[in-house]
């Protein structure tokens, strides 16, 4: 009786691992169709009993789960972000993708970390929004080590080992929000700077490029050190209360991160900051109606469709074994709203 090939037979006639033929059989984890199409000819060559599946293997759409990890579970640029990039997962058609989805509320690295790791239990690649953090990079790092690519949203982080960051250009943004208030002010003075954190290298590179411009194009204006409000929006409400109260000759307000209900609800009971130009991230429901009421003089929305559509189709192209095609950054104008085209 002639044995039958055993898959250690069709192993090493494929010249790859047993598990990388049990990937093709099973679709457990990404294989580069190259090596698919090596296993599935060395199967036919020594006369394997699973061809047939190996060959339906290859012309089915792959499950992978993947994995998104936002920030601050109850703010509203945040559930409507999310809700984007389940709808994109969903929507891929090279994989059959099952979203995942998380917030962390605290920027406490560790904690990030910790969802990170968990998640990469879970998700065949990861998408995060977190802080710039040794603690953060060595998750992501142990991560990408298991199999798991990782991409990093919004904002990026110091570690050669993530896949790609998807966010806005800040650096215009920084300097589009500079040119809006050193040109509508009615006259140079102080100028107030809200960020989140300074670990978010995307606020830090606006903060970076905001001060850059006034300083060649308005050297009369005075950019006050900036105040770290958490994303919180009471604290950046008690913050903008402040900067009012101390700075009579303020000319301006920029909210390059979080907490820009608290900027609107504190410029409503000053009366609009006595013509204080201000320009914020995002357009929710609350910047809108300021802006609109001209509370608010500018918006910068960050374009989540067209990031979530484009994460999760890098994502497909990561888990489907093309990762070396994957760029290391893709960076979207934001989109500026005034009363006068919302």
């Amino acid at each position: 009786m002639v044995k039958r090939p055993t898959i250690t037979d069709l192993a090493r006639h494929a010249g790859v691992s047993v598990a990388t033929v049990d990937r093709v059989l099973n679709r457990r984890l990404p294989v580069r169709e190259d090596t698919a199409l090596r296993v599935v000819g060395a199967a036919e060559a020594i006369g394997y009993h699973a061809t047939g599946l190996l060959k339906r293997r290859m012309s089915e759409v792959p499950r992978r789960t993947l994995g998104f990890l936002l920030q601050k579970r109850q703010d509203s640029f945040y559930q409507a972000f999310g809700a984007e990039l389940v709808k994109a997962a969903k929507s891929v058609q090279s994989i059959e993708g099952k979203p995942l989805l998380d917030f962390v509320d605290e920027l406490v690295p560790a904690l990030i970390a910790a969802r990170i790791r968990e998640m990469s239990e879970r998700a065949d690649a990861l998408a995060i929004v977190a802080v710039d953090h040794p603690t953060v990079h060595e998750a992501v790092d142990d991560a990408v080590a298991r199999g798991k690519p990782v991409f990093t949203l919004l904002s990026d982080i110091t570690t050669a080992r993530r896949s790609c960051c998807l966010g806005v250009d800040t650096r215009r943004a920084g300097r589009t929000a500079a040119w809006t208030i050193s040109h509508l002010a009615r006259t140079p003075g102080k100028v107030g700077i809200l960020l989140g954190s300074h670990r978010y290298l995307s606020q830090e590179i606006s903060e970076i490029s905001f001060r850059s411009y006034m300083r060649e194009h308005a050297p009369d204006f005075q950019v006050l050190e900036p105040i770290i409000n958490l994303d919180d929006e009471r604290i950046a409400y008690e913050a903008v209360i402040d900067i009012l109260a101390s700075n009579p000759d303020l000319a301006g307000l920029y909210v390059s991160g979080g907490g820009q209900d608290g900027l609107v609800r504190a410029l409503r009971e000053d009366g609009k900051g006595r013509g204080v130009i201000a320009v914020c991230n995002e357009l929710t429901s609350s910047t809108r109606t300021a802006v609109i009421d001209g509370v608010i003089d500018m918006a910068l929305r960050t374009p989540i469709e067209a990031i979530s559509e484009r994460t999760v189709a890098l994502m497909a192209q990561a888990v489907s074994g093309h990762a070396a095609d994957i760029p290391q950054q893709v960076l979207f104008p934001a989109e500026i709203f005034i009363s006068e085209n919302i």
